[in-house]
């Protein structure tokens, strides 16, 4: 695997690791100020959007996920990957587990910095009954 492919795999574990962790700081660090999140049924969802739904969720909600790269391709300073996830959200009120899985379509970038940053991500995940 090469470094920018080495980049990008890591750059997916960290994020997977602090949405479990909560971990809004981390979090802005791997994404671009313009980035721009697709959810089927929702208008697109742009960055500060992102932030006022972690923080409400926060404190409501414990997710745990895994994710599965399928395939990473670089073409310069942009890259696309494809995931599958899978995600388990808890309450912290109590209930029932929501399990949710399929596939994410990511673009990424690199940033002035020269590091890969998320662009845009197109989230296809659908209720699994699991």
């Amino acid at each position: 695997m090469d470094d920018d492919r080495r980049a990008i795999s890591e750059l997916i574990a960290r994020w997977m690791r602090a949405t479990e962790e909560g971990d809004l700081e981390t979090l802005l660090t791997l994404m671009a100020e313009d980035v721009v999140f697709l959810v089927p049924g929702q208008p697109p969802m742009r960055r500060d959007a992102f932030v006022t739904g972690f923080r409400a969720a926060l404190p409501q909600i414990q997710i745990s996920a895994t994710s599965d790269i399928q395939e990473i391709e670089v073409m310069g300073d942009r890259a696309w990957c494809w995931n599958r996830l899978q995600v388990t959200i808890n309450s912290r009120l109590g209930g029932t587990p929501k399990h949710r899985s399929g596939y994410t379509l990511s673009v990424l970038r690199k940033n002035s910095e020269g590091r890969w940053v998320l662009a845009r991500d197109a989230n296809l995940l659908s209720s699994d009954p699991h």
